[in-house]
């Protein structure tokens, strides 16, 4: 059998040239010197180029459902084994040592990504679309995905792989888990139009549908029941999948009084997330404010801007 990728091999570079970036990437993973491979570091540069552009994500929704892709995650942990310590430089009188595989990007004027001057850092290998406004200070981790329109707010977090949809507001101090192993473990996934209260907290694969609101406060685990007064359910993580919040649910952070003694005779309860209604024209009016703070894009250029009253 012909091996992968030899040095100096042409071979290696007529395969480089002909097998689909999946293929190129699962392989390089599964190889125990990689290290030592010179096309290694160029097949991940092209990996880690279309995981910025968006052009490969972490996680895509297939048929309303939403898969992992673990070959996008292997090659984020391939830039990991091939990266070096490196010292990167900084503004003023920061610096930073990390893998030189993942810099901070920089962005121009022509990426239409508002960036406000204090702090904030994205890692290259995270897409964040034209439209996104990120206040310092911020991060967001390598694998993330932003979509347009959505504000990444003062110490809000996006992890690793992470998927935030458009026009979603992170509010300051949300953290949204990253989820990089296992590979094939869905990461948090926030879709269109959901609001992310102050000081939220949401991990372990957790799915915020659509348009849902998150109250201050609200923490999401997999371990944590969602409680839905409105349609008397109860929501929990299955082995399959993470917890999921339902579309249009606004969550607020409440308690569940422990039955057993002696927590019952002490009076104790159980932090627990609570749906106390849906998405209605009231709520729209509550969140109108949102639309002021956005930067517009069109998708045309020259025709991106800032709305103000």
């Amino acid at each position: 059998m012909l091996r992968f990728l030899l040095p100096h091999n042409s071979l290696s570079f007529i395969l480089r040239l002909m097998l689909p970036l999946q293929s190129l990437i699962e392989r390089l993973a599964s190889s125990g010197e990689v290290e030592r491979n010179p096309e290694a570091r160029k097949i991940f540069l092209d990996f880690r180029e279309q995981l910025t552009q968006g052009k490969i994500r972490a996680a895509e929704k297939v048929d309303g459902r939403w898969v992992a892709q673990a070959w996008v995650k292997q090659g984020i942990l391939l830039g990991f084994r091939l990266g070096e310590l490196s010292q990167m430089p900084g503004d003023g009188s920061l610096s930073f040592v990390d893998k030189d595989t993942f810099p901070a990007r920089r962005f121009a004027v022509e990426d239409h990504v508002r960036v406000v001057p204090g702090g904030s850092s994205v890692r290259t290998g995270a897409y964040v679309a034209p439209g996104v406004i990120c206040m310092p200070p911020m991060f967001i981790n390598v694998g993330a995905y932003v979509g347009e329109g959505t504000m990444v707010d003062s110490h809000a977090l996006v992890g690793s792989c992470a998927q935030i949809g458009k026009r979603v507001h992170l509010s300051a101090g949300a953290q949204i888990g990253g989820v990089l192993e296992p590979v094939n473990a869905l990461p948090v996934v926030i879709e269109d139009d959901v609001l992310v209260g102050g000081n939220c907290g949401v991990y372990e694969g957790t799915l915020v549908r659509a348009r849902a609101v998150l109250g201050a406060g609200t923490i999401l685990t997999r371990s944590t029941p969602l409680y839905d007064l409105v349609r008397a359910e109860i929501y929990r993580a299955t082995d399959e999948a993470g917890l999921e919040v339902p579309e249009n649910a606004v969550v607020v952070p409440g308690s569940r009084a422990l039955a057993r003694e002696p927590a019952a005779k002490w009076n104790l309860s159980l932090y627990a997330p609570v749906i106390v209604k849906y998405r209605d024209e009231k709520t729209d009016r509550g969140l109108e404010l949102e639309d002021w703070l956005r930067y517009e894009w069109t998708g045309r250029e020259g025709e991106a801007g800032v709305r103000s009253s």
